[in-house]
């Protein structure tokens, strides 16, 4: 392999040279690169004006707490009226009711009282069926009337306390009594063998 022959320039080529070389001004010495400045820190916005003296600034309100759900407790099961056959019995006068208590006439709380205490008794007794007495009452009371509002109050609660649970240990079921034992305004009850009246 031949060598490449150094070409060597003309004399315009080198006038031209020495104009370029002469419009040419020399950069200097190189300086070291200086490192770039922090950009200035961010100034937090200035603070609102404060509030009039004896009043807080307002805080948000946090949602209220979800309620937590309530425990489901199985209702009782209703009470059962009495079965067809003692019913035609009792009504027939084949079997007779085995107690029998008048409430009507009595306030509240001495009719409830009385009444826990008569089936309590009637189970100690071993009674199968009792006659409760509630009385008929009327829509209002009347003028000059003793019993004034409580009158046909009985009628309406005593069949609430049958079925309220402090007498499911004495009662198993109730209904209206026949018409010769006071219809609408008695109750057969039937008693439950063991329990109390709470």
């Amino acid at each position: 392999m031949t060598g490449r022959r150094k070409r060597t320039l003309s004399s315009t080529e080198r006038e031209l040279w020495s104009k370029v070389v002469e419009s040419v001004t020399p950069l200097g010495p190189r300086k070291p690169e200086e490192p770039q400045a922090a950009p200035p820190p961010v100034e937090p916005p200035p603070p609102g004006p404060p509030p009039p003296p004896g009043k807080m600034p307002k805080r948000a309100k946090a949602p209220p707490p979800a309620p937590l759900p309530k425990p489901q407790i199985p209702a009782p099961p209703p009470l059962a009226p009495l079965e067809p056959k003692l019913r035609r019995r009792i009504s027939r006068g084949v079997v007779a009711v085995d107690a029998r208590i008048d409430l009507h006439g009595l306030r509240q709380e001495e009719a409830h009282r009385r009444l826990g205490a008569f089936l309590a008794a009637a189970q100690a007794s071993g009674f199968k069926v009792v006659l409760v007495i509630t009385g008929k009452g009327r829509p209002g009371p009347a003028e000059g009337d003793l019993f004034g509002p409580e009158r046909g109050v009985l009628r309406r609660s005593v069949p609430i306390w049958l079925s309220s649970p402090a007498a499911r240990g004495l009662v198993v079921g109730f209904e209206t009594a026949q018409i010769h034992h006071g219809g609408s305004g008695a109750l057969y009850v039937r008693i439950r063998r063991g329990g109390v009246w709470r």
